[in-house]
C-alpha cells in the first residue's frame, strides 16, 4: 500500500530532472538571443530586448520554481478548487477583453508583460485531476459517473473556453494531457476508446468550419502547393533546417531570421537552432526531452501516493507533449500549431508557469519513496 509521504521528511530532489531543466533553459537563452536580434534591432533599437525580457522571466521562473519546490506538494490539493475556477474566470477574461494577436484572444495585458490564461488553465486541469482522482475510491474510478462524466464535464468547459479564442493548439495539447492522465488513474477503456471516437471527429469538424485551420492541413500535406501563403511557414522552416546540415551554419549565422521565417524566436526557434546547430544540436535537444520525459515519468513511478503519481505525469506530459507537438511542426511532421517548445523559445508567464510546475515535481521526487 502506498503511504504518503511525512512532509517533514524529505530527501534529496531529482538533480538530474533540474540539471536537464537548466541545460534546456541555457540553450534557450542563447536562441532566443541569436534568434531575435535581427527583429528587435529592426523594430526595437535593441538588439538585446527579447534576451533581457527572458532572462528576467527566467530569473522569475526559478524563483517560482525554488518555492514550488519548498512546498509539499499535498498543500497543493487546498487550491485545486479555486485554481480551476480562478483558470476558468481566466479563460472568459480574455475571450471577453483579450489582445487580439494573429486572429486569437490569447493574452491579457498588465502593463509591462502578457498573461496568458491557457498555461494557468493546464497546470490547473492537472492539479485538479490529480486531487480528483486521488481521493476517489478505486471502484467510484471505474464508474461512468465518477470517473468519466464529472471530469469529462470539466474538461469540456476549458476545451470550450479555449477554442473561444480561439486556440487549436493549445486545445490539441491540453486534450492530450487529460486523456493520459484518465488513462494513467485508472478510468475504464471502453469509455477513453469511446471518447476518442467522438473526439477525433470533432476535432476534424473544428478544422473544417475554420477555413485557416485547413489551410494549414492542406499546407501540411503539401506546402509547395501554396508556397507565397498558406505552405510558407513549413517551406522556411524546412530550408532552415535543410541548410544547416550536421553541424550547422555557427552560432549567429542563421539567413532565415533575416525577416524569411516568422515567429523565429517563439514558435519556431527549433528551425533555427537546426540552422545554426545543424543535425547535431537538434538531436542533442531532442535528447535532452527525452532525458526530461524518463525522469519525469520516473519520478510519477516512484511516487509515495497516488496523487504525487498523477501530478508527476499530468506535469510531465505538458512539458513532453508540448516539446513533440512543436518539433513535429518545425520538421513538417504536423500541422502548424502555434505551439512553443517549453524552456527555449521566448516566453513570459507561459515559462514562468512551467518552471513553478517544475518545482512541484522537484518536490514530488524529493518526497518519494525509496
Amino acid at each position: 500500500m502506498l503511504m504518503v509521504s511525512n512532509p517533514n521528511q524529505r530527501s534529496a530532489p531529482d538533480y538530474g530532472l533540474f540539471a536537464i531543466t537548466i541545460a534546456l533553459l541555457c540553450i534557450g537563452v542563447v536562441m532566443v538571443y541569436s534568434a531575435s536580434s535581427v527583429r528587435a534591432y529592426i523594430q526595437i533599437g535593441d538588439a538585446a530586448y527579447y534576451l533581457k525580457r527572458q532572462v528576467m522571466w527566467i530569473i522569475i521562473g526559478l524563483s517560482a520554481l525554488y518555492c514550488t519546490y519548498k512546498i509539499n506538494y499535498h498543500r497543493w490539493t487546498a487550491l485545486a478548487w479555486p485554481l480551476m475556477l480562478f483558470a476558468v474566470g481566466s479563460l472568459i477574461v480574455v475571450i471577453a477583453i483579450g489582445d487580439v494577436v494573429s486572429g486569437s484572444k490569447r493574452w491579457i495585458e498588465f502593463g509591462f508583460f502578457n498573461y496568458q490564461p491557457t498555461e494557468l488553465a493546464k497546470f490547473a486541469l492537472i492539479l485538479f485531476f490529480a486531487v480528483y482522482f486521488s481521493r476517489l475510491p478505486k471502484d467510484n474510478v471505474l464508474t461512468f459517473n465518477k470517473g468519466f462524466l464529472i471530469p469529462v464535464f470539466w474538461i469540456g468547459i476549458i476545451d470550450l473556453l479555449i477554442m473561444l479564442q480561439p486556440d487549436f493548439g493549445s486545445f490539441i495539447v491540453i486534450s492530450g494531457i487529460w486523456l493520459i492522465m484518465l488513462f494513467v488513474a485508472g478510468v475504464r477503456g471502453e469509455y477513453l476508446a469511446g471518447l476518442l471516437a467522438l473526439g477525433v471527429p470533432a476535432a476534424f469538424v473544428l478544422a473544417w468550419i475554420e477555413p485557416y485551420r485547413m489551410r494549414r492541413i492542406t499546407a501540411f500535406l503539401n506546402p509547395w502547393a501554396d508556397p507565397a501563403d498558406s505552405g510558407y511557414q513549413t517551406i522556411q522552416s524546412l530550408l532552415a533546417l535543410g541548410s544547416g546540415g550536421f553541424f550547422g551554419l555557427g552560432l549567429g549565422q542563421s539567413r532565415q531570421k533575416f525577416a524569411y521565417l516568422p515567429a523565429n524566436h517563439t514558435d519556431f526557434i527549433f528551425a533555427i537552432l537546426g540552422e545554426e546547430l545543424g543535425l547535431l544540436g537538434t538531436l542533442t535537444v531532442l535528447a535532452l526531452f527525452i532525458l526530461f520525459a524518463w525522469r519525469g515519468y520516473r519520478v510519477a513511478l516512484k511516487a509515495s501516493d497516488r496523487l504525487g503519481a498523477l501530478l508527476a505525469t499530468g506535469i510531465t506530459s505538458m512539458i513532453v507533449f508540448q516539446a513533440i507537438i512543436n518539433i513535429g511542426v518545425i520538421s513538417g511532421a504536423m500541422p502548424i500549431t502555434g505551439i512553443t517548445l517549453p524552456l527555449i523559445s521566448y516566453g513570459g508567464s507561459s515559462l514562468a508557469i512551467t518552471l513553478g510546475s517544475i518545482g512541484v515535481l522537484l518536490n514530488i521526487s524529493a518526497n518519494s519513496a525509496r
